[in-house]
């Protein structure tokens, strides 16, 4: 080895790579001082990850939260599981029931919603005793909205047994568009009751050995004397219907279609009840929004939809609807026989001659405007026509089909070629 090699290892070099003396020497405890460092650095890391005491209890909190909201769950688990799998005991009661009482099924209700009610009204003991029954009754399904009589302290059979009795279904009223308030006398001398009459019987029904019905006269005082408003008229309604004569207030306001009008009820409440389910049936046809673009109020579109549903059959809605515009944009007599036969009662297509020269607010053959009021009851299809006659510059029409469609003329020659027609056809 050279003298160069052996430098390398003299004491000259001992800054390059230090003995375990020196190093030893630079910690009174033995350790690298940049070891201890690092490893103190992690530990204070490590403690400042740990969570404060605060927060290590709202963590513990939280945890017996959600313990308690899955025991919650748990059990609203096993009783909805019970009552599908009908596990468990429920009440029933024995027998045929004691007392009648009226009940009402809301259309969309379910089994278990029906049988809820009857409990409620102390029909049967347990819902469950109802929804149980009617399993095994597969009428059950039928039972269809509206009241019914049935008997307190039932079983649940008795009790489905009695709700798909047709006989315990009450107070169901029907009325057909084109119907007026008034009875209708037909040439063959027979009876077309009208809404008044048709009302006081669908109030009607047998309660523990007892007729109870609302009286046509009843219903009539409420017509001619009850505060309009409340009622349910709608307000665009109320000024109009107020100024006609009374008996005719509510004449047009009652829409056709199905009600079901609960036995017992005042007679005040059973008008509420019609009105009210109306007036949401004329906004939905358009009323009062659309009449703003006819030129008439919507009182006066309600007039004119009930002179179509007289005057035609649904298929001409739209024409004739136009012709009233027509006639009236024109100042002509309208010359309608059904508003004559309106207070003569009478459903006939034609008039008599004298009958024409009787005045009076409804004879649109001596007046130029249209009717104080409706003449019938609306339909539907018959307001929308109002609001949106068909296009065309028609000034007449006659009923010329045995069907009952019309022929529409613009000038009085064609008219009177149509009713030369409708003659030759035997519909006129």
């Amino acid at each position: 080895m050279t003298d160069d090699e052996l430098d390398l290892f003299s004491d000259d070099r001992t800054d390059i790579i230090p003995t375990v003396r020196d190093r030893d020497r630079r910690h009174p405890s033995g350790r690298d001082p940049d070891r201890a460092r690092d490893r103190d650095r992690y530990r204070d890391r490590d403690r400042d990850r740990r969570p404060p005491r605060r927060k290590r209890r709202r963590r513990t909190t939280l945890w017996v939260g959600m313990i308690i909201v899955l025991a919650l769950i748990g059990a609203v688990g096993y009783y909805g599981l019970t009552e599908v799998l009908d596990i468990g005991s429920y009440d029933d009661y024995a027998g045929k029931g004691e007392k009648d009482v009226v009940v009402e099924v809301h259309d969309g209700e379910s089994t278990g919603d029906i049988g809820a009610t009857l409990l409620d009204a102390g029909v049967v003991a347990s819902s469950k005793a109802f929804v149980k029954a009617a399993e095994d009754d597969e009428r059950a399904l039928g039972i269809q909205p509206g009241f019914y009589v049935v008997r307190t302290k039932s079983s649940g059979a008795a009790a489905v047994a009695a709700m798909v009795d047709p006989k315990a279904k009450v107070g169901n009223l029907q009325i057909t568009p084109g119907s007026q308030f008034d009875d209708i006398t037909k040439t063959d001398g027979s009876i077309v009751p009208g809404i008044v009459k048709e009302l006081a019987d669908a109030s009607c029904a047998d309660l523990n050995g007892e007729r109870t019905c609302v009286t046509v006269e009843e219903l009539r005082a409420v017509v001619e004397q009850a505060d309009l408003t409340k009622l349910g008229v709608p307000e665009w309604a109320v000024a109009d219907a107020s100024k006609a004569e009374p008996k005719r207030r509510l004449e047009g306001l009652v829409m056709p279609g199905v009600y079901n009008v609960k036995p017992g009820s005042t007679a005040e409440q059973l008008w509420k009840r019609l009105v009210t389910e109306s007036a949401t049936q004329l906004q939905a046809a358009g009323l009062p929004d659309a009449a703003a673009d006819t030129g008439f109020t919507p009182y006066q579109v309600l007039v004119m939809a009930s002179l179509v549903e007289k005057e035609a059959v649904e298929v001409d809605f739209g024409k004739v609807a136009r012709v009233t515009y027509n006639r009236l944009a024109h100042q002509m007599k309208l010359e309608y026989d059904s508003t004559i036969n309106y207070v003569l009662d009478r459903p006939e297509i034609r008039t008599q001659g004298a009958d024409r020269q009787t005045p009076g607010p409804y004879n649109t053959y001596l007046n130029t405007d249209l009717p104080p009021t409706p003449i019938s009851s609306p339909s539907t299809a018959a307001v929308k026509s109002a609001i949106g006659p068909d296009a065309g510059e028609w000034l007449f029409f006659v009923r010329c089909q045995k069907d009952g469609t019309s022929c529409f003329a613009n000038t009085i020659e064609e008219h009177e070629a149509n009713i030369a027609t409708a003659q030759d056809n035997d519909a006129y």
